[in-house]
């Protein structure tokens, strides 16, 4: 997946903004249904977290919809998974960037980026059975630590965190993300479930079963 962009206010802030400034006060009882809708709005943001997905009008309900109903089927697949594993070291792969974390639904400036809630409650089941939680992304190393860091902050168990270093920079993004989970089993793990927003996350196999979440044709990142 590609870096996360960075992004400015949405057009609809603006609009809105203008048009309050354009707007006179006639009265009293127009400032009293002005404050009204201003406060309507601001709440209705609120509800709604800006980011590049809003520029694509990707709607934030329909897309957490969609995300818990991938999870929906995962969860007790990895139930069964993890039942009577006999020492069998096993791990799940999760992407980052609108699979852990609602990157295109955030402004830049809002970091810690809040993690995706069916998904953090998936890997934390997954945890809570014996399984290590390793992430496998396309962000570059330089963001490694605010990375690390981040997922830490909103709850993720962190076995491992896997970014893009120099020499990797020359490989397709599916080919190196294929590469570190073969890496993940050479450490001795088996990969019983990997989970990622685009194909690249989730092609060239090592890996028992793949979940994909949604990406509306490519656009999230």
């Amino acid at each position: 997946m590609h870096v996360r962009k960075w992004r400015t206010r949405t057009a609809a802030t603006f609009a809105a903004l203008a048009f309050t400034m354009a707007t006179p006060v006639a009265s009293a009882a127009d400032a009293t249904a002005s404050n009204r809708s201003a406060h309507t709005a601001v709440h209705a943001a609120q509800q709604s977290p800006a980011g590049t997905a809003q520029l694509l009008d990707v709607d934030y309900g329909t897309w957490q919809r969609d995300v818990a109903a991938v999870v929906a089927v995962a969860r007790p697949y990895i139930e069964q998974r993890t039942s009577g594993a006999s020492g069998e070291k096993q791990a799940i792969v999760l992407d980052i960037d609108n699979t852990s974390l609602e990157t295109d639904f955030r402004n830049f400036w809002e970091y810690p980026t809040p993690a995706v809630k069916p998904v953090l409650d998936l890997a934390r089941f997954a945890d809570s059975r014996g399984v290590d939680v390793f992430f496998v992304t396309a962000r570059p190393g330089i963001i490694y630590s605010l990375t690390q860091y981040n997922l830490r902050k909103v709850g993720y168990p962190v076995s491992g965190l896997y970014v893009r270093d120099l020499p990797d920079l020359f490989d397709e993004v599916s080919a190196y993300k294929t590469g570190k989970r073969a890496e993940i089993e050479a450490k001795g793990y088996t990969i019983i479930a990997n989970i990622g927003n685009k194909p690249s996350d989730l092609v060239g196999g090592h890996a028992e079963r793949t979940f994909k979440l949604p990406d509306y044709d490519g656009q999230l990142s």
